[in-house]
């Protein structure tokens, strides 16, 4: 059973991310249309669980298969669109996970979800705060219940996504 663990905002989190981001365009070298970091640990100050989410976008998932020696070999499990269509999913540091990969094609509109969402927060701190303390708080009453943790979350993080669409529409 994993722990759930949420921890204030480190900034060791970027440099994490830009070491892994280099070894991930040299894996994807001329496929690698752009790469993002994602998910909590790109929103300084917003706690977060340690895991680090890069979103590559690639031309086309034709193929991206070719690739995932080179990633077993940098420490990642690929594990397909793992209930995403559109998506390829590779986590790294076994139970830990250390790491979360959602590569994804040019043109899905599931990178414009994901970086906006993190825009928004990366723009609005006290909606990041608010977010941080309802992860800190399940944490500490689900600390080995990750689907109480993400259950807990669910409703809040539907209404500030919508909230981060209606932001993006109004500053595309």
């Amino acid at each position: 059973m994993r722990q759930v663990i949420v921890l204030p905002y480190q900034s060791e989190w970027a440099s994490e991310y830009a070491r892994e981001a280099g070894q991930l365009r040299d894996v994807f070298g001329a496929r690698l249309h752009s790469i993002h970091h994602m998910g909590s640990t790109s929103v300084p100050g917003l706690a977060a669980k340690p895991i680090i989410d890069i979103l590559p976008v690639v031309d086309t998932l034709e193929g991206i298969e070719q690739f995932d020696a080179q990633m077993k070999a940098l420490g990642y499990e690929a594990k397909g669109e793992f209930g995403m269509p559109g998506r390829r999913y590779y986590r790294k540091g076994g139970d830990e996970r250390t790491h979360h990969i959602h590569l994804y094609a040019v043109g899905n509109p599931e990178i414009k979800r994901h970086l906006v969402f993190r825009d928004y927060l990366r723009t609005h701190p006290e909606e990041a705060a608010a977010y941080g303390a309802l992860k800190q708080q399940l944490a500490t009453t689900n600390p080995l219940d990750i689907e109480a943790y993400i259950n807990g979350k669910d409703a809040f993080v539907k209404e500030l996504e919508q909230r981060a669409i209606d932001w993006g529409k109004a500053h595309d």
